[in-house]
């Protein structure tokens, strides 16, 4: 990678760690789907003029039966799920289960034909990152340290996301990704709204939560698509999926130092675990071929 796709690849991984952060604050008092819907708000006020102006957002309109699924597998689903299960666990271990995202990415690629996955030390990476997520799950629901619900959805969440980015860049490969996120977040704010205005809070919103929705909107939802779609441009999907390892770190340590959340025996098990099996499962190898004699 160039020295500036490195920088953009840095700033990708930080704005996709702090949302857990901003949604645990968020949801203390702003209901879920409003808070979903109200990221999607300001992130498609923001990439949908850059969209008009760049002249692409037709582009992604004429590849609306792909933009549709899209916006469900990577808004509408992981948004709500995710925000909900922040209710039962902490944001660092909402960000830890979204590390395996490159796991099931190598998954997903294997099954669309990328043959590269069975490679030795990529098989190796999935079991490990399965032992992890398996001795995460085991020890936060054991200890009772954890919802093991909320984890599931996160979990879910993480298959969603794996196949979502792999399903639109292979079937849109040419779209500018500005106008693919902000018309998929158009979409998943108009499915949210009616629920949003259901769910209206009747309690007092304090200004943190606020704060923290518009920061999540604007920070997190709008400017970290927008880089993280030059980014896989020219680095690849499976690479670009790697910018979870720098989520993860960035979602640990802020719950630590800023939500004063526990560093259970979980996070200490798994964590090392998720991270080897997701960086080794993505990794490109070469695949040998023998031939038989």
């Amino acid at each position: 990678m160039s020295r500036k796709s490195w920088i953009q690849f840095a700033i990708v991984g930080f704005l996709w760690g702090i949302p857990y952060l901003l949604m645990k604050v968020a949801v203390a008092d702003i209901p879920p789907p409003l808070i979903v819907a109200g990221r999607t708000l300001i992130g498609a006020a923001i990439l949908i003029p850059i969209a008009i102006h760049k002249k692409t957002i037709m582009d992604a309109v004429r590849g609306i039966k792909y933009v549709l699924p899209y916006a469900f597998l990577e808004m509408v689903g992981p948004w709500i799920l995710i925000t909900n299960a922040e209710k039962e666990i902490s944001s660092g271990l909402a960000g830890l289960l979204v590390a395996t995202v490159p796991i099931f990415a190598t998954i997903f690629t294997s099954m669309r034909g990328d043959h590269s996955v069975w490679a030795p030390s990529r098989i190796f990476g999935i079991v490990i990152g399965f032992i992890g997520i398996i001795a995460l799950v085991g020890i936060e629901s054991i200890t009772g340290s954890s919802n093991p619900q909320a984890i599931a959805m996160v979990i879910l969440a993480s298959i969603l996301y794996a196949y979502a980015v792999l399903m639109v860049t292979t079937n849109l490969p040419g779209v500018d990704g500005v106008a693919i996120n902000g018309l998929a977040m158009a979409i998943t704010c108009i499915f949210y709204l009616p629920i949003s205005i259901w769910v209206w809070p009747s309690n007092q919103v304090s200004n943190e939560a606020i704060l923290a929705l518009l920061a999540l909107g604007v920070f997190s939802t709008a400017i970290a698509f927008m880089l993280f779609f030059i980014v896989i441009a020219e680095i690849g999907a499976a690479r670009g999926s790697l910018t979870t390892y720098v989520n993860t770190a960035v979602a640990v340590v802020l719950g630590i130092v800023i939500l004063n959340e526990p560093i259970t025996l979980g996070i200490i098990v798994g964590l090392p675990l998720v991270i080897l099996g997701s960086f080794l499962a993505s990794r490109k190898t070469p695949l040998v071929v023998i031939a038989e004699p």
